[in-house]
């Protein structure tokens, strides 16, 4: 019976170092599944994260480019680029930037129907940590004076 209980207890020991050693063997899969670490992961530092485009008439369309490096040590991929409104058009490189590399966000503001104070966040999304920037496009529109 001692016997009995000694294997019992012996393999449920054994039953739980191997479950331990899977569960981190699974963890550590799930952070190495392409993703790198935080100490490793690509670092996109911008330029300037806002530009003032100043005054412009309604119906103009103004395109600044938000410049960046990829200061950390591994490439980044930037997965996608969004703006606050319809009006403004972000486009991305669709190639890695490499680590020390340059690349740029381009953004494109069209202010058809658009009056006043305008503030256009722009996010964008890549494999940094963490995994979301945001830069603005400012400026003020203002009415296209009638022709006399």
């Amino acid at each position: 019976m001692k016997k009995l209980f000694l294997c019992a207890i012996i393999a449920g020991a054994l039953f739980t170092s191997a479950c331990n050693q899977t569960g981190q063997n699974a963890q550590a899969a799930v952070a190495d599944n392409g993703n790198t670490s935080a100490t490793n992961a690509p670092v996109m530092k911008f330029e300037k994260e806002t530009h003032d485009f100043g005054k412009i008439k309604e119906g103009e369309k103004v395109t600044y480019a938000f410049k960046f490096t990829n200061t950390g040590k591994s490439p980044l991929i930037i997965k996608d680029a969004v703006a606050t409104c319809g009006c403004t058009k972000p486009e991305w490189p669709a190639t890695p930037i490499q680590p020390g590399a340059e690349g740029a966000v381009k953004v494109t503001f069209d202010s058809a129907h658009k009056m006043g104070l305008q503030d256009k966040q722009i996010t964008i999304t890549a494999n940094t940590n963490p995994a979301q920037s945001m830069v603005h496009l400012i400026g003020e529109v203002t009415a296209e004076k009638p022709a006399k």
